[in-house]
């Protein structure tokens, strides 16, 4: 279905309108119903969100339990989402994108700033990921068609339905972790082993096929299951991303919930939620959130310079959405471009309202 914005108002356009951000919302709720999980040890309490590259998907666990799965776009090699652990940090709604030099020079539009609203690439909302130095973040985009997909700047662009949905999920303070596992194993409810295998967008050539059939095979022995070596490397010399039956028939049907081989220690037991004891810091990230929202540090030479101020030296301010407000999720014929270098000032926080500048 193609979404395009006819010339004039018609009764056919709000119909056609409504289809589409129907049929949007069920293809982010339910197409990724079947996809394998990642070999990760989430946090055993709170939340902790797991951004996999080339899996191109968000999983979000709480208390050590997957709860959600979002299909996202990551950055391009030329310009790679950073790797590792990272925190949630604040969260703008309605955000106004002064766009990066860098990305000014490619648009070649002329165009330095974009207003909130359904043009804005950065969607309904924008969630800090890591150090605001590092200019990511996870938000919602302009252009639903080009999620998911290896084609950011840097951020995590997520379908603005999805975008808001898991903005009030989250909780400021909470873990993030980009992965980077080419390959995802899985034992479902039936007792049937599932494999997937991704491509390689960055080129790191990280995954170790010999631990993967380590692992594959000592499950297959402790369940007393055959699997055929050449189905193994067929999945993976393939790297469709689709997930595979090792040991179902032809029409084997995935039946969930599925749980993570420790591949990658080449086992066949699976993956476990990391029991973290409790700190003074860890208390504090959560009050964080209930009360006075996190706001990354920018006071920094850096930082500074990019804040756009007022006469009255306050930065320029946004607002939270309406409770009516609804995510535009219509396909632009353009494809979205996105942020680098949105920062947050610390300067006002009233009644959980962050002011944004950049």
């Amino acid at each position: 279905m193609i979404c395009r914005k006819p010339i004039g108002h018609t009764p056919y356009f709000d119909m056609n309108k409504t289809i589409c951000r129907t049929a949007a919302l069920l293809i982010s709720g339910f197409s990724y119903a079947n996809t394998v999980i990642p070999d990760v040890s989430p946090v055993a309490q709170g939340q902790h969100v797991f951004i996999n590259i080339p899996q191109q998907r968000l999983f979000l666990y709480t208390d050590g339990k997957l709860t959600k799965v979002y299909p996202v776009a990551v950055g391009r090699a030329m310009t790679q989402t950073n790797l590792g652990e990272h925190k949630i940090g604040a969260k703008a709604y309605n955000p106004v994108w002064h766009i990066p030099k860098s990305i000014q020079k490619e648009r070649g539009d002329g165009v330095k700033t974009i207003a909130a609203g359904p043009d804005n690439p950065l969607g309904p909302v924008f969630v800090r990921l890591g150090d605001p130095k590092l200019g990511l973040g996870i938000h919602g985009t302009n252009a639903p068609a080009s999620v998911p997909g290896i084609r950011s700047h840097g951020c995590v662009r997520m379908k603005s339905p999805d975008a808001l949905e898991f903005a009030k999920t989250i909780a400021t303070g909470s873990p993030a972790s980009v992965i980077y596992q080419m390959a995802g194993l899985n034992e479902d409810a039936d007792r049937n082993l599932w494999l997937a295998a991704f491509r390689d967008p960055y080129g790191k050539n990280n995954l170790d096929t010999a631990s993967l059939k380590k692992s594959i095979g000592q499950w297959a022995k402790t369940q007393g299951k055959t699997i055929a070596p050449e189905k193994v490397d067929a999945v993976l010399k393939d790297r469709t991303g689709s997930a595979v039956c090792l040991t179902c028939g032809k029409n084997g049907k995935m039946k969930m919930p599925l749980k993570s081989l420790a591949w990658i220690q080449g086992s066949s037991s699976y993956s476990q939620a990391e029991v973290i004891e409790q700190t003074e810091e860890t208390n504090s990230a959560e009050v964080s959130e209930t009360r006075t929202p996190e706001v990354p540090d920018v006071h920094t030479p850096e930082a500074q310079a990019h804040l756009n101020t007022q006469s009255d030296g306050t930065p320029t301010a946004y607002t939270e959405p309406a409770a009516d407000s609804s995510p535009q999720v219509e396909s632009p014929d353009q494809a979205a471009s996105e942020p680098v270098d949105v920062l947050f000032s610390i300067d006002v926080i009233r009644q959980g309202n962050l002011r944004l500048g950049n």
